[in-house]
């Protein structure tokens, strides 16, 4: 495929050479001529293991070639892949100004060179920009009515997982090759273009795409900060914390795992706010700031405060409640988010009713017990026998249980509104017209 690159920082060369090393013919763009003449002479603008081979073969191959003239790179293009800096600005946002000139640019080139032989051309942005960008920055530059005669114009956003210092290894290995676009002849070509890698293409709408890279690097920041505050707090007390760590990544099934990265309902239970209360405790004690396990509580907290906000903005006083132990298959109440929801909406004076499949009072016994009835001393008149009788009624479900009896009283009696606390409902309860999912 004939491929223009626009930007050749550190992203934008290494998907350059890479895509020219597989055979694809690809012209790079740039407006610093540095960095072009030093790319037309072999010679790589970043500094990175293996780049300066890649570039060095591929330019001599005459796969790669470097312009600061973006028409001669767009010439019969079938894909031009955006790859500038999106810099933070003053406020901490994402400064556009670079990308809105080579959308500019790329539009303006079209007007001057020749389409592609499909008649079809793929905008690809590379770099790393917020959700709503695609919409609201890329796709209004080409509007199908004004294009030129002969284009045909499909955007989509492709971010990239390079991690410096092993970019070029992770650009042929990548963890996944992810796609966002509504237009099919964008995926078809960009499926062509990364058909080397053998991996599968994850197809996405554009926001989830755009979304996707800021996840990926804000989780890998918890991870360090995390790794720090461990190390900062138990160092206090004579621990190796780098031995506690690597025992700790030894656990493939809980701590490195996908295991409690599914957006829905708070944490709650016996043991996780306790530990982090007690480690917080810890932390007082030896004068040692720890605060991202400290925000955490205050997270978890707003999680709760979210859904007690969305019920009352509905309007709604007659509550149900599918769900009150603090995880599915349990009778364990303690700190359950949802027995906090149910003290505060009993609170507030909503009229509230609860079915669990597996809560019964009458055999709870110890803290668990005592940890209800300090919550809902008269939790006897709020709960029902079956689900059917705890939705009689109701305006609004508030579902964490996924008990087959659950679901089927929610599709036979569905209420107004409906909230997903698991998302894990099934696709039948989530086409009911009040249902409303875990976006808080």
């Amino acid at each position: 495929m004939r491929v223009a690159v626009l930007g050749l920082g550190y992203v934008g060369t290494i998907t350059a050479a890479g895509l020219a090393s597989q055979g694809h013919e690809v012209v790079g763009v740039d407006v610093d001529e540095t960095k072009v003449d030093g790319i037309s002479k072999g010679v790589s603008p970043v500094i990175e293991p293996g780049i300066e081979a890649l570039v060095t073969r591929t330019v001599a191959s005459g796969a790669l070639t470097a312009t600061s003239d973006v028409a001669a790179a767009l010439d019969r293009a079938d894909v031009s892949i955006v790859c500038v800096g999106t810099p933070s600005t003053p406020r901490g946002g994402s400064d556009m100004a670079f990308l809105a000139r080579a959308l500019g640019d790329i539009r303006a080139a079209m007007e001057r060179v020749r389409p592609p032989a499909s008649g079809h051309h793929t905008v690809v942005i590379r770099s790393t920009v917020p959700p709503g960008t695609g919409a609201n920055l890329v796709a209004p530059v080409f509007h199908a009515g004004e294009l030129p005669q002969g284009w045909a114009v499909g955007t989509a956003m492709c971010p990239e997982f390079l991690r410096e210092g092993s970019a070029v290894a992770d650009f042929f290995d990548p963890p996944f090759v992810v796609v966002g676009t509504a237009d099919d002849r964008a995926d078809a070509s960009l499926t062509e273009l990364f058909a080397f890698l053998g991996q599968d293409i994850e197809v996405v709408d554009v926001p989830t795409a755009e979304a996707l890279k800021y996840a990926c690097n804000a989780f890998h920041a918890v991870k360090v900060t995390f790794a720090n505050e461990v190390g900062r707090l138990f160092s206090q007390f004579d621990v190796d914390s780098r031995r506690v760590m690597e025992l700790f990544c030894e656990d493939d099934k809980l701590n490195i795992s996908a295991a409690y990265l599914r957006p829905g309902f708070a944490f709650g239970g016996s043991c996780l706010p306790k530990d982090l209360r007690a480690m917080q405790d810890l932390a007082r004690m030896t004068a040692v700031d720890i605060p991202l396990l400290t925000a955490t509580t205050v997270s978890n907290e707003l999680v709760v405060r979210g859904v007690v906000d969305r019920v009352l903005a509905t309007g709604c006083t007659r509550v149900c409640l599918l769900g009150l132990s603090f995880k599915t298959q349990t009778d364990d109440v303690r700190e359950s988010p949802s027995l906090e929801l149910a003290e505060r909406f009993v609170g507030k004076g909503l009229e509230v009713r609860i079915f669990d499949p597996i809560v019964n009072p009458d055999r709870l016994v110890g803290a668990n017990l005592r940890h209800l009835q300090s919550k809902l001393s008269h939790v006897n008149r709020l709960l029902a026998p079956t689900p059917a009788q705890a939705l009689a009624g109701a305006e609004v479900a508030i579902v964490t249980s996924t008990d087959p009896a659950v679901l089927r009283s929610l599709l036979d009696t569905p209420p107004p509104v409906v909230f997903d606390m698991s998302g894990r409902l099934g696709e039948a309860v989530e086409a009911l017209p009040g249902y409303r999912g875990v976006s808080w």
